[in-house]
């Protein structure tokens, strides 16, 4: 709001550059003598006087999503294959725990999926937080089950 006290504030006058010696702003308009920031048209954007920039600094992030879930994959004959060389027991409960104590799957995984490819001869339960509708199909065709996590 404009009042009558605070008029001097807004009628200030706009300090023209270069325009004669007796404005303290002449010849060389503010901008000292030679160099790349005399000219115009310069913009030295993100230099910060030979210190390592910004931009360089910190790590580059790219297409890699931060809050990235990692979930580890499973197929039903990776899982025989584990069966038959004596891996697993069948009889155990198969879940990612045991898979990370036996280095089956990757220990910073957080989810578990079991995908359907291959095909499974023994009766095995499971508990994953994934699986796709094959896999389901092929281990309940067998006998075993496949408890989901919510």
């Amino acid at each position: 709001m404009i009042t009558l006290d605070n008029r001097e504030k807004i009628n200030k006058k706009k300090i023209r550059v270069g325009r004669g010696i007796g404005s303290g702003k002449g010849k060389t308009s503010g901008r000292g003598v030679k160099g790349q920031k005399s000219r115009s048209g310069v913009a030295i954007k993100s230099f910060e006087g030979g210190q390592m920039p910004l931009y360089r600094r910190l790590p580059k992030r790219g297409f890699n999503p931060i809050g990235k879930k990692l979930v580890a994959i499973l197929n039903l004959e990776k899982i025989q294959e584990y069966l038959d060389n004596k891996s697993l027991n069948s009889k155990d409960l198969l879940n990612s725990d045991i898979l990370k104590k036996q280095n089956l799957i990757n220990k910073n995984s957080i989810k578990l999926k079991i995908l359907g490819t291959g095909e499974i001869k023994n009766k095995i339960n499971i508990e994953a937080d994934l699986a796709s509708k094959s896999a389901i199909e092929k281990i309940e065709k067998i006998g075993g089950s496949i408890k989901l996590k919510k």
